[in-house]
């Protein structure tokens, strides 16, 4: 046992305790492992920290572990472009192209193994030193790419278990080129109006378990990844989600639309989706496939928030598409929905494109109950990101139970659509189907 206080961390909520927390997980690793301990009832205020092999880190109830304020706690992991810019002293590396890798972050590891972090502690991303544009229904951040709360990189045989995550500002829990991850009981709490916070992000990952969480975010609430920045490390691939509740401004659960690799092998079960702007979305805008995939067992609740956020309350959406001419997108084929109820402002969207059909999904056993949530309009289908300019993305038409095109070898079966009294206005038809090939209704 190494506990940090004995190592220098004051817990007073203002002292950097980071380099004392640095100090207890080096001697932890160092010695062949073992639990770093933060004792309850403290504030461990502290800048940035790197997780090392064979250490587990365990908050007691009532830590919390609280990302300093200061940007200066905070060093890069990779080379920055430029010097500061001038604009109120942000670097010039922020706010600039980004490719999947950020430039700070709070909590990170790189190259290691049996990583754990576990306890029914806090660790608190610190979210509100990142504002900038503040509305009613949307925060914009100060700057780009901000500082995501855990960045694990490279780790093998690494578990989160029963910590809870709030604040973030970014992107929650990215988890790149690991493997073997078991992500359990875990309650991310963050602001539904902050953009970009992600709940949980494997990326190139591989043998991946997130089970019993609960996820409430701005942006996607779970969402695989394949980015550009880290091809080294393959596809994503073997993943189990099952047993959570997701409430997202953006989607519960997502592919895409980094997807520079294929996601393949992919079971979700048992969860449940509510207050969120789409249900499940699979958005394939670059070269990787989407392949062998099961969704069952899913309750979906959707509602449409303000304009800034993209989609359109779809309960489950499929698209593919070139993100610009010159990238060719991978395909969506080998895809079933079996057991799910869908209640919300839309349906189900099925969106290939000429040359990249949508092939080979089945739907079955399938409810969608379209009802009136929220003040918002209900227009159509959203399928951003796209070539040309924001509004080429909306489909402006009445909404249908299911709608789709450019879609191959689909059956749908068991599929029942009720629209209420008050969606009627802006209701076309139970299933609109444009250019399509062997679809069947059963």
């Amino acid at each position: 046992m190494y506990n940090i206080l004995e190592y220098g961390a004051a817990g007073d909520g203002v002292t950097n305790d980071g380099p004392a927390i640095q100090r207890a997980i080096d001697a932890c690793s160092q010695a062949g492992g073992g639990r770093v301990l933060f004792p309850g009832g403290r504030v461990y205020n502290s800048g940035q920290v790197a997780l090392r092999s064979n250490v587990e880190v365990h908050l007691e109830m009532g830590a919390v572990w609280k990302a300093s304020s200061d940007l200066k706690d905070y060093w890069p992991l990779r080379e920055m472009p430029g010097e500061d810019d001038g604009r109120e002293g942000v670097p010039s590396y922020l706010n600039c192209e980004y490719a999947g890798r950020p430039y700070l972050v709070f909590i990170h590891a790189f190259d290691a193994e049996n990583v754990s972090i576990t306890g029914f502690g806090v660790i608190d991303g610190n979210e509100s030193i990142f504002y900038g544009t503040d509305t009613r229904y949307h925060i914009e951040g100060s700057f780009y790419p901000r500082v995501p709360v855990l960045f694990l990189e490279a780790v093998n045989h690494l578990t989160i278990r029963d910590i809870r995550i709030q604040g973030s500002a970014f992107w929650t829990l990215h988890m790149v080129g690991c493997e073997d991850v078991l992500v359990d009981g875990v309650r991310i709490l963050n602001n539904l109006r902050m953009a970009n916070c992600d709940g949980i992000d494997p990326d190139h990952c591989r043998n991946v378990r997130i089970t019993n969480c609960h996820v409430e975010c701005g942006d996607d609430a779970i969402v695989l990844k394949n980015t550009a920045d880290h091809m080294q490390y393959g596809p994503t691939e073997n993943v189990l989600i099952a047993n959570c509740t997701l409430v997202s401004t953006s989607a519960g659960i997502k592919f895409g639309t980094e997807g520079e690799d294929d996601f393949r092998n992919v079971c979700v079960t048992n969860c449940s989706i509510s207050r969120s702007n789409r249900g499940i979305s699979l958005q394939i805008r670059d070269c990787g496939n989407v392949e062998n995939v099961m969704f069952s067992n899913i309750t979906i609740e959707t509602r449409r928030f303000s304009y800034q956020w993209w989609g359109r309350a779809e309960a489950i959406s499929l698209t593919a598409s070139d993100r610009k001419p010159g990238v060719k997108a991978g395909k969506i084929r080998n895809v079933t929905f079996r057991d799910i109820r869908c209640r919300g402002e839309n349906g189900i969207f099925l969106m290939g494109s000429s040359d990249n059909w949508i092939e080979d999904v089945v739907f079955e056993n399938v409810s969608v109950a379209l009802e009136r949530k929220s003040k918002w309009d209900i227009e159509g289908y959203d399928k951003r990101p796209c070539p040309g300019s924001m509004e080429d993305g909306i489909i402006q038409t009445k909404i249908s139970g299911v709608y789709g095109d450019y879609i191959k070898n689909v059956r749908f079966s068991n599929v029942t659509v009720e629209p209420s009294q008050e969606i009627l206005p802006y209701y076309k038809e139970e299933k609109t189907f444009l250019h399509v090939q062997d679809v069947s209704v059963i």
